[in-house]
């Protein structure tokens, strides 16, 4: 099975910890922000430090809906950049298991067949858990569970340059496919869902450079849970 380099970043903080114990008050944190953001770049900088097991990072990605009745040209037609798209009832199970202390078998996705994979990642509670995704601010029974809320924010232009390079080289997407995929659904959805979702945030990340200020102001809040 091959793994792009954001979803080995996000399979990497899944771990196996003990089930007995109690994680009643693990720290959730969401991060959302447009596609081409920099969300990964920004879960890297602040996770990076913490050892091993201390922190599990879950992507929204890992769950967009199973497609498996639909054909592939028809899979391909689906609005990725919909809310719509995302199985918010099984994240949020997912969620309040690992909250519980119980471990979750995470759905892998496959960006190439647009669909989910047959297999699963077993998924432990830690701490703190972060999760990631452009859409994971819109759906509020999701935002309910996070103790911390973060947008990311990126310049358009420069989310459309990391979109390409991240489309073109990982996801086996050509320039015109990109450029029409952003035209036609990912600029109007972000407009319409994501944009607004700044203002559930308790925390804005300029990601046009490296912040090191907001980065910091995060590590502190999961130093602190974790000690």
């Amino acid at each position: 099975m091959h793994f792009s380099s954001r979803e080995k970043l996000l399979n990497s903080h899944s771990h196996f910890l003990p089930l007995q114990l109690n994680y009643q008050n693990m720290l959730i944190i969401g991060i959302g922000g447009g596609t081409g953001s920099g969300k990964t770049t920004v879960v890297d900088q602040i996770v990076s430090d913490f050892p091993d097991g201390q922190v599990t990072v879950i992507s929204q990605d890992a769950y967009y809906k199973d497609l498996s009745h639909l054909e592939m040209k028809d899979r391909v037609q689906v609005n990725f950049d919909h809310p719509n798209a995302i199985d918010f009832p099984l994240m949020c199970e997912h969620l309040k298991e690992l909250k519980e202390g119980r471990s979750v078998l995470q759905p892998v996705y496959s960006f190439v067949a647009h669909n989910r994979t047959e297999e699963t990642i077993l998924t432990s509670p830690t701490k703190v858990l972060v999760v990631e995704g452009i859409l994971i601010l819109t759906d509020p029974t999701i935002r309910d569970l996070f103790d911390i809320k973060v947008f990311v924010h990126a310049d358009s232009d420069e989310r459309l340059i990391r979109r390409l390079k991240r489309d073109i080289a990982e996801r086996g997407r050509d320039l015109n496919e990109v450029l029409n995929r952003y035209q036609t659904t990912l600029k109007p959805m972000h407009q319409q869902f994501i944009e607004p979702t700044k203002e559930f945030a308790d925390i804005i990340i300029p990601n046009n450079r490296y912040n090191n200020v907001a980065i910091d102001i995060v590590r502190t809040i999961i130093n602190d849970r974790l000690t």
